[in-house]
């Protein structure tokens, strides 16, 4: 079963495939890989439309690249071109095309030259990029209103190619000539002539840096200095917090222990928590839905690991294609397996039985609300033309991969669980049969409270970067870099840790031995401030039109809920631990 499925796995990965940062060697006069991609609206990186749904210079007949599945899944649409920039070869306004706009191409035109529209190609790999046309508007000085417009097109391209002494593509880039320029104010039929021009250059550059200039705009001082704030602000909160618990550690309950080992009874009963020993490892509701949560956010928590370790190994790098999503369908189904072994592993520690139910919760905790939201997605996106709308081949081909690979690696991290997994919990006291009535808390013990604060302090040691994530995310340039993101996931991990473990001490405090979920919804809740500042940050962005939001808003919302899920089982494991650490500590004074 084992060999079948590991088969199957080769066989769609190699069907998935993955681009390649590794140039290739020419020799003067060799045809290099020239696609055009997409065109869209500068500012609303989601809607992106096929290069020829405008009137471009096309051939005949126009050949599509066969893709990888991350490529579709990225919305790219490689397809060949009129273009033909042989190795070293310059130069000077060659002719692409002659064409005669029609009065409704030049309305087309003129629409996506208001809305900013670029276009996207690649030349061995590299992508590049520029501007359809320009707008020039006219104001009188009156009242400051708009008098006239005037729409041209670019009908010149100039492209500049760096190669290296090992015959290698390094660098190129695309400048639209201001002087060919074609007034399209008119509504009238006009003829154009598409020309281009080719330069080579000499570079010292290698080959292993052609795709650093990608990520400069993390380096651009203003980032520096947004990066070294968030850096202060980070330590700060984390030395705060830290010095917080180790407080609570080494004072407040050493003392606590120690009065119980010397058997001041006015000082047991000042101590709430003491009191519920025989509640607090009682199993909540839904023990299987929680031990799916945790299965699922030691997934994420894995896959995130897993795919740091594949940046940092240089497999991932900037604009790249596709490279990520395929390998985010990769890494998920393998982590299949981790999902099904911690979520049966926990359900037999905690209640020493083996079921079913909490892998199989596992396998949609996830997935069901992904699927929803995706397939709405994908229906607006089919409703406007957009290339982020799925073909049915590929609907077809992830069908497959989560039927084929995921849930068969699911159920075998499962079996995995319930035979090597955790062994039954032992309690250091026996649980009743009825639980401990909670007393009326004070307002800093109450859930929502908690929740705010658990939320509150993690975000605020992130939240200068995680702007720099968003622009990063839902823009045109690198504003990070991986090992700050790194550091930030550190952050978020101890802080969840830490205010999970303070939290759950005070609730117990109190009395309140029902901590399972509340740890949970604790430590996620940074997720609902990330996610809210996402909302703040798009009202403050030039995004526009129901296409973006909706994209917007739902590929955020299934980010946070991920983040949701490692954070809440952070902080549950660190207060389990704590709590585990505790009361054997009790039961040993």
């Amino acid at each position: 079963m084992a060999q079948v499925l590991l088969q199957v796995l080769l066989a769609l990965t190699f069907c998935i495939g993955s681009g390649s940062s590794i140039p290739t060697r020419y020799n003067a006069g060799d045809h290099v890989p020239f696609f055009v991609n997409k065109v869209g609206p500068l500012h609303n990186p989601s809607e992106t439309y096929q290069y020829y749904d405008l009137p471009f210079c096309s051939p005949e007949p126009v050949i599509e690249k066969q893709e990888t599945l991350g490529e579709v899944l990225n919305g790219d649409r490689l397809m060949s071109s009129l273009y033909d920039l042989k190795f070293r070869e310059d130069k000077t306004n060659t002719v692409l095309c002659h064409k005669r706009l029609t009065s409704s191409d030049i309305s087309r035109f003129r629409d996506i030259i208001a809305q900013d529209f670029y276009f996207q190609m690649y030349y061995d790999d590299l992508p590049l990029w520029g501007f359809v046309g320009k707008l020039e508007r006219d104001y009188s000085g009156h009242a400051g209103e708009e008098e006239n417009a005037k729409y041209y097109i670019f009908s010149h391209l100039n492209f500049n190619v760096l190669y290296n002494a090992a015959d290698e593509v390094i660098a190129i880039q695309s400048l639209s000539d201001p002087s060919y320029l074609v007034d399209i104010s008119e509504n009238t039929e006009v003829d154009v002539q598409f020309t281009y021009s080719v330069s080579w250059n000499l570079t010292s550059k290698r080959s292993e840096t052609r795709m650093d200039k990608y990520s400069q705009a993390s380096l651009h001082p203003i980032s520096k200095k947004i990066h070294y704030f968030s850096f202060l602000n980070s330590i700060s909160v984390v030395v705060l917090v830290v010095g917080l618990l180790s407080l609570l550690f080494m004072r407040h309950l050493k003392n606590e222990l120690r009065s119980s080992s010397n058997g001041d009874e006015e000082e047991k009963r000042e101590v709430g928590w003491k009191l519920i020993q025989s509640d607090v490892f009682r199993c909540p509701r839904n023990i299987s839905l929680l031990c799916a949560f945790l299965g699922t956010g030691s997934q994420f928590l894995i896959l995130i690991i897993a795919l740091f370790a594949l940046v940092f190994t240089g497999f991932l790098y900037p604009y790249n294609r596709g490279l990520l999503l395929t390998s985010l369908v990769i890494v998920y189904t393998l982590t299949s397996v981790v999902a099904g072994y911690t979520s049966a592993s926990f359900h037999n520690h905690f209640e020493g039985t083996k079921q079913k139910r909490s892998v199989r919760l596992a396998g949609i905790l996830y997935t069901v609300p992904f699927l929803i939201i995706v397939s709405i997605l994908n229906t607006v996106a089919i409703t406007y033309g957009a290339t982020a709308a799925l073909p049915f081949g590929t609907v077809v081909v992830i069908i497959l991969i989560y039927t084929l690979l995921n849930i068969p690696f699911l159920m075998f991290g499962g079996v995995l669980g319930n035979r090597f997994g955790l062994s039954e919990f032992q309690p250091p006291s026996a649980i009743k049969r009825n639980p401990r009535e909670i007393p009326p808390q004070s307002w800093y013990r109450r859930k929502l409270y908690q929740m705010f604060l658990g939320g509150l302090v993690p975000f605020s040691a992130v939240a200068l970067e995680w702007h720099q994530f968003y622009a990063t995310l839902w823009g045109f340039k690198i504003h990070t870099s991986p090992g700050i993101m790194l550091f930030t996931f550190v952050v978020l991990i101890l802080l969840s840790a830490s205010v999970g473990i303070i939290l759950t001490y005070i609730q117990l405090s109190g009395e309140d031995h029902e901590w399972w979920w509340r740890s949970i919804w604790c430590g996620g809740f940074p997720t609902i401030f990330m996610y809210g500042y996402g909302v703040l940050f798009y009202l403050r962005s030039d995004m526009t039109g129901f296409l973006q939001l909706s994209f917007y808003l739902g590929y955020t919302a299934l980010l946070c809920y991920a983040l949701f899920l490692v954070l809440g089982t952070i902080s549950f494991l660190a207060s389990w631990m704590f709590i585990r650490h505790i009361y054997r500590s009790v039961k040993l004074e």
